[in-house]
């Protein structure tokens, strides 16, 4: 919400646990949990604090291009050329990893995209940076670009590889962000980021996310790791009936990293029961509309408002509604016009948009000199 207006304190009576978070940590130096849907963020740890991104900085790389192919400008089917600075810099000879692009060879979007989600190929990113906007500063400035238009206002991106670079930085909640908007924007191409393995040039690789193997519902997204900045990964899975995105960094190992993910998206699934509070359409709250034929609209949910709950002890939950007011007629019904925001513990624990129930239409001169009169006696409540 831009900003706050009125809110309507609510006690919900609701069996739940103490906050969870509490009783959780991680080696981490960097973490985030996050709400795929609302963006709730369910843990964190330094999550606004700049880090070195590695070959997680790859998934501007991919929103870029899926941005790209959106708009038109380029599809999978195009073929970009492997100039021979893509080959150094990010071919075998480079060290990193890499698809094993062959020198002055012709390659398919679609192959290169899922090169650099499954193989974390440098040279793929390369190739693609200059098969779209000719060079990788070019490119990176376009990486820039789209993070501040979907609101990562940590990040400063240099490359489209993550190759180490004093100037390129992240936030784990940026990470967090940037992959709500992939998952959002472009479910069509997700199932890249589970594909267990890619094979080019007779070389056969598996995917970089050990976890997507572990058969604990992780489906994506990207790995990444430097030996300054350490070990962290990008997760994501719909287990516990809501998808869920973590992001660790700053680990000491493979393994490390692998344990650590686990631990955080396992605990995040598990450890919140689903609980229906509203039936669909429902009313929640009301809101007050201002010189409108009714002094209020009703607020009901997108259907059913299901909140995820911490398990444990009982405790009694607290909730808001948020919106700006007074709202101005004329208020259309399916408008989304606030949100109900849920706390255990004075923590937040989730937010649920909030829709108009019906049309309020605007109100005649008399409803309109009565809250004319209200606010001025009252201010509007």
């Amino acid at each position: 919400m831009k900003r706050l207006g009125y809110i309507l304190a609510i006690v919900l009576a609701l069996a739940a646990s103490a906050w969870a978070q509490a009783n959780f940590d991680t080696k981490a130096k960097f973490a985030i949990l996050m709400d795929q849907e609302t963006g709730t963020v369910i843990f964190q740890k330094d999550a606004d604090l700049p880090m070195e991104p590695a070959s997680m900085a790859k998934l501007m790389t991919i929103a870029v291009v899926f941005n790209e192919i959106r708009l038109g400008r380029v599809s999978l089917s195009d073929e970009f050329f492997v100039s021979e600075h893509a080959w150094r810099t990010g071919g075998a000879a480079s060290g990193g990893s890499t698809m094993f692009a062959e020198l002055n060879s012709n390659i398919s979007v679609e192959d290169l995209v899922r090169s650099v989600i499954i193989q974390s190929g440098n040279d793929a990113s390369i190739i693609l940076a200059e098969g779209i906007a000719g060079s990788e500063a070019s490119f990176a400035a376009m990486m820039n670009e789209l993070g501040e238009d979907i609101g990562l206002t940590g990040s400063h991106f240099t490359n489209p590889a993550g190759l180490p670079d004093p100037e390129m930085r992240v936030t784990a909640r940026d990470l967090a962000d940037l992959a709500r908007y992939l998952i959002r924007e472009f479910p069509q191409y997700y199932h890249y980021f589970s594909e267990p393995e890619m094979e080019w040039n007779g070389i056969k690789q598996s995917n970089r996310n050990s976890l997507v193997e572990l058969g604990i519902g992780v489906d994506g997204l990207k790995t990444g790791h430097t030996a300054a900045a350490g070990y962290g990964s990008v997760i994501s899975t719909k287990e516990g009936g809501r998808r869920l995105i973590a992001v660790i960094h700053g680990l000491t190992s493979m393994s490390e990293r692998t344990e650590e993910g686990r631990k955080l998206i396992t605990w995040g699934a598990r450890a919140f029961e689903r609980v229906a509070a509203y039936a669909d359409g429902a009313i929640v709250a009301y809101a007050n509309v201002y010189g409108g034929e009714s002094g209020s609209v009703g607020l009901i949910g997108n259907g059913e408002v299901a909140l995820y709950l911490p398990r444990g002890s009982r405790k009694c939950l607290s909730a808001e509604v948020r919106y700006d007011a007074p709202l101005l007629p004329p208020v259309n019904a399916g408008d989304q016009i606030a949100e109900l925001r849920v706390f255990c513990d004075d923590r937040l624990v989730q937010v649920a948009p909030l829709y108009a129930a019906e049309t309020v239409g605007e109100g005649g001169i008399t409803r309109k000199a009565a809250d004319a009169l209200r606010q001025l006696a009252l201010g509007w409540l």
